[in-house]
């Protein structure tokens, strides 16, 4: 297993253990499963466990397998405040201590803002004393690192990076996301300000590997056999993409059999940084044009077409409308509410007034305006925007 260093110089783990998609015996995680992965994971080097508040029975499992085998001092706990249902000061400490009793543990090595989409979630939480609380639990010794995880766009992502001297962030980032979300240009800011950064999604949720077109999966079966050195699966190049790049510093993976668990730390231990060739670069973009090629709107994400005067995230709509195509309904939809729908300034279709400056800047003269309604109607169906009025309005009045 390889290591990378946190801003104290600890090591930690390349590949890290996402605790997100344990094994369901039932209703239930099976618990002798997930103890046999991760103890196997931790004998391979791992030392990196990822868990949140929201994960249905997740701190309970992480905790017990923990304590039972005697590996506190051997692993680097991470979990996750749920902002989103903080109402009062109170609450924090609250899901903060039941968090430290799920997890059977005096302290949290990482501990997360869990999925900030807009810098007022921050600005909501500094209300409630945060920086000080924060500052409190780390002199006690109760958080060691403080960060947070990100869903939204590149420029949110830049301002709450900027907002307060974060320890690490935590990010959805994969080859088909270079450009989206927090995007390449968040992870080489946080390089450059020296902030360590854990991937999430390095597969899209196992997207790039069981919903690749079969032309792409055919482009990474012939490469392999061109360079032999090169005969990765679907999943080994996306994480070596990962890998090679000196601003990651964890990749998360949501390991659900012993044999995921080798190979995954396997990749771990023999990527490189720098070791993808401009011919490797070239096979991804490939990979990417065939993925796209099954997009409704032939947008590439430039972002020519913005500012938009009135706010429309254009590149944002028309990425989570592709989705719905490129995967399924429900990804689609499931992005457009991470990533744009309960930001606080609402980005949405219907504020666009016709007026057309976007148009004269896409390169790919798309009628912007016109698949702008398209897409309105598919990610914000009637039936649907009831439901998110009143979703926003306990969340932002």
């Amino acid at each position: 297993m390889q290591y990378r260093k946190n801003r104290n110089g600890e090591p930690v783990s390349l590949l890290g253990y996402g605790c997100m998609r344990f094994t369901k015996k039932g209703n239930s995680i099976d618990y002798d499963k997930a103890e046999k992965e991760v103890m196997r994971a931790v004998g391979l080097g791992v030392n990196y466990l990822d868990t949140a508040y929201v994960y249905p029975g997740s701190e309970e499992v992480v905790g017990k397998i923990v304590e039972r085998n005697k590996i506190r001092d051997r692993v680097n706990i991470a979990t996750k405040l749920p902002q989103y249902l903080v109402r009062r000061r109170e609450q924090i400490d609250r899901y903060f201590d039941e968090e430290l009793a799920r997890l059977r543990t005096d302290h949290i090595d990482y501990y997360l803002m869990h999925m900030f989409t807009d810098i007022s979630e921050w600005t909501k939480l500094q209300g409630f004393g945060i920086e000080e609380w924060i500052r409190s639990k780390k002199e006690s010794g109760q958080i060691r690192n403080i960060g947070f995880s990100f869903h939204g766009n590149s420029e949110m992502f830049l301002r709450i990076l900027d907002a307060y001297d974060w320890d690490f962030c935590q990010i959805q980032y994969n080859y088909l996301d270079e450009h989206s979300q927090a995007g390449r240009t968040g992870l080489q800011r946080a390089e450059e300000k020296g902030i360590p950064v854990v991937i999430m999604e390095p597969l899209r949720g196992g997207k790039l590997v069981n919903l690749l077109p079969d032309e792409c999966k055919t482009l990474i079966r012939d490469y392999g056999k061109q360079k032999k050195d090169r005969n990765w699966t679907p999943a080994e190049w996306s994480f070596r993409w990962l890998m090679s790049q000196s601003g990651v510093t964890c990749v998360l993976s949501g390991m659900n059999s012993l044999e995921m668990v080798e190979e995954n730390c396997r990749i771990a231990s023999e990527s490189k940084v720098g070791e993808f060739t401009p011919e490797d670069f070239g096979l991804i973009e490939k990979i990417v044009a065939g993925i796209n090629r099954k997009m409704k709107i032939g947008c590439t994400g430039c972002a020519y077409c913005m500012p938009c005067p009135k706010g429309v995230d254009i590149p944002g709509i028309f990425r989570c409308y592709n989705r719905m195509y490129t995967e399924n309904r429900f990804a689609g939809f499931w992005e457009f509410y991470q990533t744009l729908a309960l930001r606080s300034d609402p980005p949405f279709s219907s504020q666009c007034v016709g007026c057309g400056k976007c148009e004269q800047h896409c390169p790919q003269a798309l009628p912007i305006r016109k698949y702008l309604k398209t897409a309105d109607r598919a990610l914000r169906p009637y039936p649907v925007r009831g439901v998110l009025a009143v979703v926003r309005k306990f969340m932002f009045h």
